[in-house]
């Protein structure tokens, strides 16, 4: 085998199905054509209780989906409707930390593209940095720093789709506005920062703290930032939203736990459904 050959090249590099095939597999499912997409991170499942559910299936029975081994991750993608907006959303999703490669963290995007999903709110929980968070917080971000030290596009070669992707405008400025006026109408704290990505699963020490803060992060995950990057390449409107769930090393007197996580994502459950709504409401109105 010469080197050329083994270049992972975009959808080549899926060992199976492609995003196209995969996409069609759910589409002939529904009639229903949503232009939006939400992805349930830790702590927002809970949203899918104020959905009107049209079809759902579960990740291992869509073709090329990655299998799940997180807490808090249910694995199922729904074609719904919210405040009487039609989405799509997608309850969990797989982590680098998991092992899988980038190609299976990002196929779901890329599904979702196929789908014809034109804009995309990616949800996280995340470590506060800024002191300004307190566990219950919400950030839309504006920015991220990618520490993952691995890109999703890495060895991506099509003749559809750029491999030199411009990021400077990642976050879409009129998503962030309606996340901003979500959170005004659910009377939840919201602020905008830069979200920092690492590949855990180990949390971070105190000094990577008190590093990633001098290099302007407000707030630490171990997910996003590949959707964002792979969402940007399929052209995809993009947004982000994170649920402070837990101070970052070094910020508070607690000792990290991914219990603490998820508890704190299920104390928050009733303000993230209430501002997601909103959000998928004003949505609505701008179509």
């Amino acid at each position: 085998m010469n080197v050329e050959q083994t270049i992972r090249t975009g959808a080549d590099a899926l060992a199976g199905p492609s995003p196209t095939e995969a996409a069609q597999s759910v589409l002939k499912r529904s009639k229903l054509r949503p232009t939006l997409a939400v992805v349930l991170g830790s702590g927002f499942s809970s949203v899918l209780s104020r959905c009107t559910v049209v079809f759902e299936v579960p990740f291992s029975a869509i073709p090329g989906f990655p299998r799940l081994s997180v807490t808090g991750h249910v694995g199922k993608l729904c074609l719904c409707f919210l405040a009487k907006t039609p989405i799509v959303v997608l309850s969990g999703r797989a982590h680098y930390y998991e092992g899988h490669s980038m190609e299976a963290v990002t196929f779901s995007i890329r599904v979702l593209a196929a789908m014809g999903i034109q804009s995309v709110l990616l949800t996280n929980a995340a470590g506060g940095i800024a002191s300004k968070f307190k566990r219950g917080d919400f950030m839309f971000a504006t920015d991220h720093i990618n520490f993952m030290g691995i890109n999703p596009l890495r060895g991506w070669s099509s003749t559809e789709l750029p491999r030199f992707v411009d990021l400077t405008d990642t976050y879409d400025a009129e998503l962030n506005k309606l996340l901003k006026k979500a959170a005004e109408k659910a009377k939840v704290r919201a602020y905008p920062g830069i979200y920092l990505a690492v590949p855990g699963p180990t949390y971070e020490t105190p000094a990577e703290i008190r590093a990633f803060a001098k290099l302007g992060a407000d707030a630490i995950g171990m997910s996003t930032v590949p959707e964002a990057i792979v969402a940007r390449q399929c052209e995809l409107r993009v947004a982000a939203l994170s649920c402070i769930t837990n101070l970052a090393a070094g910020r508070g007197k607690e000792k990290l736990s991914h219990k603490e996580v998820l508890e704190t994502g299920e104390a928050a459950r009733p303000v993230a459904s209430r501002l997601l709504e909103h959000f998928t409401q004003l949505y609505g109105e701008t179509k």
